[in-house]
């Protein structure tokens, strides 16, 4: 299936469209953000203190004088940096993992399985916690967090997936012809296994944002001066009944953004099945 033929599919489904686009914004709004702010994001003005939003601060302004508004595009790379890093880290360990565990089996199956359900069974937030309180409380470190948190959903799926595929008559006929099994394993299991992994890749920035937002809250992610909508919450916190709209707005950023992750997901999800017929 070509590339065009699935973005074409994708681009059929109306809020995987939205949701696309509103990625790509948000992307594009982390890269440039610094450059287009109309404020300095940590520029105090105890003058402008609690500002409701008007023609110079369009969101207003916090409880130091800061540029909502800015200070929310700034807010948007650690929302996709910890994105990033929840799909680079588990498609860099957990993916070759459930291949290896599929294919080879055996011992090797065992000890990897025995290792993601070590993983599983603590709750995420509270492995995210303990892993970020070991590193150190950092945004990095956060990020770290949340990836090795991501590992076992994508080791599972590779492992599942290559089981199916390693039974199917084009691998039995490779491995007759005398193929290696890494040779079948990037030749044949790979790019068979490539749809799954992508979807859930796409679920995993929607989970990924909200853990970040979630530790940046509790003060185990970005720190001041590091913005994030998470710590913009906690900041806002306090003062909720009297200015709603400090918390409102990150908070809008962070659904709006989770909410569109899952429907691209599900838009790549029926792009991707070859089954895949338009109504």
């Amino acid at each position: 299936m070509s590339f065009q033929t699935i973005f074409k599919r994708l681009m059929s489904e109306r809020m995987a469209f939205i949701s696309f686009f509103i990625l790509v914004f948000l992307i594009i709004m982390s890269l440039i953000g610094p450059y287009i702010v109309p404020h300095d994001p940590l520029k105090q003005d105890l003058a402008k203190v609690l500002l409701s939003p008007n023609t110079e601060y369009w969101l207003g302004t916090d409880e130091l004088g800061r540029d909502i508004f800015s200070r929310l595009i700034i807010g948007s790379q650690a929302a996709i940096e910890a994105g990033l890093f929840a799909i680079l880290i588990p498609l860099c360990i957990g993916v070759p993992m459930g291949i290896l565990s599929g294919y080879l089996g055996g011992i090797v199956d065992d000890i990897f399985m025995r290792i993601v359900d070590g993983i599983i069974a603590i709750p995420s937030i509270l492995l995210a916690l303990g892993i970020t309180g070991a590193l150190g409380i950092s945004l990095w470190n956060a990020m770290i967090a949340i990836g090795i948190v991501s590992i076992p959903q994508f080791a599972r799926l590779a492992r599942g997936q290559t089981l199916q595929i390693r039974t199917e008559p084009y691998v039995e006929a490779a491995k007759i012809s005398g193929a290696g099994a890494i040779w079948i394993m990037v030749k044949h299991i790979i790019p068979n296994i490539a749809p799954p992994v992508i979807v859930q890749a796409s679920f995993n920035l929607s989970y990924a944002i909200l853990v970040e937002a979630s530790l940046s809250f509790l003060g185990m992610g970005a720190q001041s001066p590091q913005i994030s909508w998470g710590n913009m919450i906690q900041q806002a916190y306090s003062m909720i009944n009297m200015n709603p709209w400090m918390i409102i707005y990150p908070g809008f950023a962070i659904m709006l953004t989770v909410l569109a992750g899952n429907f691209l997901g599900d838009g790549l999800r029926t792009a991707l099945d070859p089954k895949y017929k338009k109504a």
